[in-house]
């Protein structure tokens, strides 16, 4: 039986039946390096993962993980915002991960931007290849977080039906705002 604790638990789980060894993959903010590590492991040898973010501490902490399990090799890291998305990044894309806010165990001053934020997803739509995800943690708990969710939210749910379907997850029994999920899947059947 699966136990869901976190919201980025859900997030994986998605992503694990999306990726495939050769795959190429973003993480937009790169934090930690949780996300990159995993995408990194997914996508294998012959795969590649972007990953971005404005500190440079955070993308440190992202080579130290990476470094420890020898997959630094397949991964390129960018010290820019996600908003330069498509400057970096040209290939179709199979899974965008976005996981919003500050760095855990940073500043909390520093925190993704509602603009910033849908620039990026603009460009990552773009990107997609047909039946690729896109997923977005949000954390409303805090403030910047509560006006990224009231900002994005309205354009998630006009995505055409045509091009995307649209999911939003919530684990609805805990309190104090905890992260919620939206996960847009470009459809297959493309009009491109």
């Amino acid at each position: 039986m699966i136990k869901i604790k976190q919201i980025t638990e859900i997030t994986h789980l998605l992503v694990v039946e999306k990726l495939r060894e050769g795959d190429r993959a973003v993480d937009a903010t790169a934090g930690n390096g949780n996300d990159t590590l995993f995408l990194a492991e997914k996508v294998g040898p012959a795969g590649w993962v972007h990953a971005f973010d404005i500190q440079e501490e955070a993308l440190n902490n992202t080579l130290e993980k990476l470094s420890k399990k020898g997959l630094q090799n397949r991964v390129s890291l960018h010290l820019t915002g996600h908003e330069y998305l498509l400057q970096y990044v040209q290939e179709p894309i199979s899974v965008i991960m976005y996981n919003l806010g500050y760095l855990p165990g940073s500043s909390r001053e520093i925190t993704t931007k509602c603009d910033t934020t849908l620039e990026s997803i603009k460009q990552a739509l773009k990107l997609l290849l047909p039946g690729g995800l896109v997923t977005i943690v949000l954390y409303p708990g805090h403030p910047e977080g509560a006006e990224e969710k009231k900002y994005l939210l309205p354009y998630f749910a006009d995505l055409s039906t045509s091009d995307y379907t649209v999911a939003h997850y919530k684990l609805i029994n805990q309190g104090h705002n905890p992260p919620e999920l939206v996960v847009i899947q470009k459809n297959l059947f493309d009009k491109q």
